[in-house]
């Protein structure tokens, strides 16, 4: 179906991608056993809720709850957008991956209209419906009203309560900031998927998906696939293949300079990749406080909404 001939008038759902997912949750993506735990029960409550809301009766005292709603959360480039696709292509779904871009509005209102428009879009096409950085939007409403833009944001966040009373799909979130939900969008979430920063195993495993057979080797590949996973510590698996992406070209440009034959990537470029991604932490960037991220945060609210104090 195409999403920009759809029923919508206002031609709303041209606003937002309708994909397919690549992947799936097993074999794709490497999580821990609990993270995937949870997403195991959370695909068991979709796949049997006509014998619970309908065969059991819990729909009669239950009758809100015939949509699934998660969120993922968690530090920077831990899998969470790769699972929400990766859920969509296990349920056998498409999804909508939304974020602020595509419902920010420079118009007074139009921002809860988009976020309207994405509930009924995903309604309408049976897909997943994914909001990425979901901590601007389901940050706490505003008790003190002292301008417009107040108004605005308390009506986004009014507008997204409502949507999802009243949908009857799988909604995901995720977020680096957890904490600063509101506690009325908390309890309206049945599972909250917490993802961690992989252990030694969740390293290796990643290593061994990412380092793929036909990269020629100086060394044993489990050898380096050891080495690597002990040495990344801490690192996200963003960064464990960001180290790879900067280890590759490196292990080539040093081939060429030396004029070797053939190129073979050894553990002395892995380790000195590793060891710029620790450099890059610690010296590109700052690391902000909470009080810092609550203000940035609620900064990008009022800026989403596209009207200035």
């Amino acid at each position: 179906m195409s999403v920009k001939n759809d029923a919508l008038a206002d031609n709303k759902h041209s606003l937002f991608e309708l994909r397919t997912p690549r992947i799936k949750l097993d074999g794709d993506i490497v999580l821990p056993n609990s993270t995937r735990q949870m997403f195991d029960e959370a695909i068991g409550a979709m796949r049997f809720h006509k014998t619970i809301y309908t065969d059991w009766g819990f729909g009669e005292v239950d009758p809100a709850g015939r949509n699934m709603i998660l969120n993922l959360y968690g530090p920077p480039g831990t899998g969470k957008t790769l699972a929400a696709e990766a859920l969509a292509g296990t349920l056998g779904c498409q999804f909508y991956h939304v974020g602020i871009a595509e419902l920010e509005s420079k118009f007074v209102g139009d921002t809860a209209k988009n976020i309207s428009a994405a509930f009924k879009a995903a309604s309408s096409n049976g897909a997943l419906l994914f909001f990425d950085e979901a901590d601007t939007l389901l940050g706490a409403r505003l008790s003190s009203v002292t301008q417009g833009i107040d108004n605005e944001i308390n009506a986004m966040r009014s507008t997204l309560l409502i949507e999802l009373e009243r949908f009857e799909g799988v909604v995901v979130f995720a977020t680096n900031f957890a904490k600063n939900y509101d506690s009325a969008f908390v309890s309206r979430i049945r599972y909250h998927i917490e993802f961690k920063l992989p252990d030694l195993d969740g390293r290796k495993q990643l290593f061994t998906k990412l380092l793929v057979n036909k990269v020629p080797l100086a060394e044993e590949r489990e050898v380096i696939i050891d080495r690597s996973a002990m040495e990344s510590d801490g690192l996200s698996g963003r960064e464990i293949r960001t180290v790879l992406r900067t280890a590759f070209p490196r292990a080539l440009v040093a081939c060429a300079a030396t004029n070797q034959s053939s190129p073979v990537v050894s553990w002395e470029h892995i380790q000195s990749a590793i060891a710029d991604i620790r450099s890059s932490n610690e010296n590109v960037g700052k690391k902000s406080s909470s009080l810092v991220i609550d203000s940035t945060r609620i900064e990008s609210s009022r800026k989403m909404l596209g009207i200035n104090n």
